[in-house]
């Protein structure tokens, strides 16, 4: 195993164990020897994400995609990780990139259908949870998700029948 894969596979475990630094310190060395390493860029910022660390997450994701712009893991927690700083919006054209490589991609259908729920588009969310659904019928994300969502709009009927 080669220097830099030794140091990854550290990190890794560093981040099961909780080190968080420990992990940072280790992606920051191989960085520091590789800055184009996407998979370090990648683990990095979802470190830092897990940290609660989210814009400079969000400022690791964006390294790794300047190298590989239709890197899916990338997207994908960039994404994740502008959610959880409430940029829905902004959180939706990540998936909508991933979903222009990969139609089928269940992860990036049922995130999109949270943000989308976020921001109150409860039919588009139900239809994005829906699809992810048909393609991974065990998705629980999904499934948990859609039965809110349905939840939310049904109670949002009643409402105005009694307005």
């Amino acid at each position: 195993m080669n220097n830099t894969k030794k140091m990854l596979s550290q990190a890794y475990e560093c981040v099961e164990d909780g080190n968080f630094d420990d992990a940072l310190d280790l992606y920051d060395l191989v960085l520091k020897s590789e800055p184009a390493n996407v998979s370090a860029l990648i683990d990095k910022g979802v470190t830092l994400q897990n940290m609660g660390r989210i814009k400079l997450a969000i400022r690791s994701y964006n390294k790794a995609l300047l190298i590989s712009p239709a890197n899916l893991d990338a997207l994908l927690n960039k994404g994740t990780a502008l959610h959880s700083d409430q940029k829905y919006v902004e959180a939706i054209k990540c998936y909508d990139e991933i979903l222009k490589i990969d139609k089928k991609c269940t992860m990036a259908l049922a995130y999109k259908g949270l943000s989308l729920g976020e921001i109150g588009q409860l039919q588009d969310a139900l239809k994005h949870f829906k699809k992810a659904l048909s393609i991974d019928k065990g998705f629980d994300l999904a499934n948990i998700s859609k039965d809110l969502a349905q939840d939310l709009l049904k109670s949002i009927k009643e409402q105005t029948k009694t307005l």
